[in-house]
């Protein structure tokens, strides 16, 4: 008799991300995701082929679901630099609300591809590629409205403000505090006068 599925897969592999999330993919044993998804280890297995291929689904969830859906409603703005104002403020708030200190997900598998396959590199390249491009799309747009210099170098720009958004949610896990968090924020601001 084949084997069949008893859950909702989306729903697992939302509970799977959340604990990837929390503990890394090494740390995060098959007795965690069994315990954080409530699903048996063979029901794991048949629905996802193992561990790593339930990281794939759960850093691709991720990735559509928060980064995706947050960079759209960015994009939508009809102001570029209030857009870009609002992504450092919300991730600020955010990671000084996350008594967890759990980070973003994305940020924290960039940190540890070498445990992972080309899939999961494919995926963290490409998310912090577009999260760059969306930056140098809205200095682009911005410039050409005159909001901002055209002596300004929007590719270098656009990546100074990856890079302090990579800070925030690293040393927002528990290196920097709440003001400290402001000042980065603050910072990627000046990078647009």
């Amino acid at each position: 008799m084949p084997w069949e599925k008893s859950f909702d897969e989306d729903e697992a592999v939302g509970k799977a991300m959340n604990v990837f999330w929390e503990k890394g993919f090494e740390p995060a044993s098959m007795a965690d995701l069994i315990a954080g998804t409530g699903i048996t280890r063979g029901s794991l297995y048949n629905a996802f082929g193992g561990k790593e291929q339930l990281f794939v689904k759960a850093l691709q969830k991720y990735d559509r679901d928060e980064r995706r859906a947050r960079l759209a409603e960015l994009e939508a703005m009809d102001d570029p630099k209030r857009a870009i104002a609002l992504l450092f403020d919300g991730l600020v708030a955010e990671t000084v609300a996350d008594t967890r200190k759990k980070g973003c997900f994305l940020v924290n598998t960039a940190s540890e591809l070498t445990t992972h396959g080309d899939q999961v590199n494919r995926i963290v390249r490409n998310g912090l590629r577009e999260l760059q491009a969306f930056f140098r799309r809205s200095i682009e747009v911005a410039q050409a409205r005159k909001e901002l210099p055209a002596t300004l170098d929007p590719e270098a720009t656009a990546k100074g403000l990856m890079a302090m958004i990579v800070a925030i949610r690293v040393l927002g896990r528990g290196m920097f505090d709440a003001s400290s968090l402001k000042t980065i924020a603050a910072q990627a601001q000046q990078l647009l006068r």
